[in-house]
């Protein structure tokens, strides 16, 4: 088997950030992914838990579920799906509250997404709340 051609090879989290931003991977979500930074926004945290999940940062998706709702079994559940699902596209609808200064946010979304080859999307509106100030995802509504 020969290897790929180094010209057209790129590591899957290089270009653009998959959360939709127009921004790059490492200028966008990276650095909520490798604790370089915390989201100041609710948007910002749900942009980033999208590229958590295309990028299959489960570490990061249960630390940032509110401690509320985290449920012991959170992490297996992640896990169990998370390689089913072929994330595909982000588009943020709307958005309330959730600014640097508020204590809740909510933020509609819809996650285009595959499994098995099938297309399939996710329209939520997810609720999020600040834990000892910073932004945690606390439940949502299909």
């Amino acid at each position: 088997m020969s290897k790929p051609d180094k010209k057209h090879y790129r590591p899957r989290y290089e270009g653009a950030c998959p959360c939709g931003s127009g921004r790059s991977y490492e200028s966008c979500c990276m650095p909520y992914h490798h604790s370089k930074a915390k989201a100041s926004t609710a948007e910002q945290l749900m942009r980033s838990r999208y590229s958590a999940y295309f990028f299959r940062e489960t570490g990061y998706l249960v630390e940032t579920t509110h401690p509320d709702t985290r449920t012991p079994g959170l992490r297996k559940e992640i896990e169990k799906m998370i390689h089913q699902v072929n994330w595909a596209g982000l588009e943020v609808v709307a958005v309330a509250k959730g600014g640097r200064e508020d204590k809740t946010g909510k933020v509609e979304f819809v996650a285009k997404y595959f499994v098995q080859g099938e297309p399939f999307e996710l329209h939520e509106v997810s609720r999020f709340r600040r834990h000892q100030g910073e932004w945690k995802y606390l439940d949502g509504k299909a």
